[in-house]
């Protein structure tokens, strides 16, 4: 069964600060890390992410996604697949998935280890 495609924008329209705010979500930036990491890049349906959120606020969350430029939703009248444009994002922001894919799962760019300081020692100057 065909599906109705759900339009973002144009590859060439992705807005650097849209895809940042979409991103600014750590359950949106979930959803794309999710699908960066599989290579396939095969149609995934909208429960097969494990978001500890309402239905209602997923939906939320894929248009958001969806506006930004980030996913293609095709609606198939009672669910909805969802699929990355990798293709759009690589060739209108090279690095970025690279970027998200480095993500520890906590949702959080590793950080450097501070310097620690000798015991007694004040870390203010």
């Amino acid at each position: 069964m065909a599906g109705k495609n759900l339009v973002g924008p144009e590859a060439d329209a992705l807005d650097l600060g849209a895809v940042f705010r979409a991103l600014a979500d750590e359950h949106r930036r979930s959803v794309v890390t999710q699908l960066a990491a599989d290579r396939s890049d095969d149609e995934r349906g909208c429960n097969s992410f494990d978001l500890p959120i309402s239905k209602q606020t997923q939906t939320h969350h894929f248009r958001v996604l969806r506006e930004a430029g980030l996913i293609d939703e095709i609606d198939y009248g009672n669910r909805k697949g969802i699929r990355l444009r990798r293709a759009d994002i690589e060739k209108r922001f090279p690095g970025l998935l690279a970027l998200l894919e480095g993500e520890s799962p906590g949702g959080t760019a590793p950080r450097r280890a501070r310097p620690s300081t000798p015991e007694g020692a004040s870390s203010q100057p």
